[in-house]
């Protein structure tokens, strides 16, 4: 079950809810809010869209925080850009 979680995560682009997630760090993703509260059941659940949920916890539309990945692959394209730029003053 957790191997298709971790699956289903990275289809979606969200990251996995840590429960000792330090406070320090910003806040998670939109759509991995929106599904954590999607996943109650109910009629109140079933009938959230995430546009609603949007406008009812007062968040950015479109503020996301960038996976690991993301974030691991926008490291490596600045590296490589700096190099590019470094080999071309010389």
């Amino acid at each position: 079950f957790q191997e298709i979680s971790r699956h289903v995560r990275q289809l979606l682009g969200t990251e996995e809810p840590l429960f000792n997630r330090s406070i320090a760090l910003p806040y998670r993703d939109n759509m991995g809010l929106f599904l954590e509260r999607k996943s109650l059941s109910g009629k109140k659940a079933d009938a959230l869209t995430f546009s609603q949920f949007i406008q009812e916890a007062g968040l950015e539309p479109h503020a996301t925080v960038p996976t690991l990945q993301q974030t691991q692959a926008r490291a490596e394209a600045d590296a490589l850009l700096v190099s590019q730029g470094t080999q071309t003053q010389d």
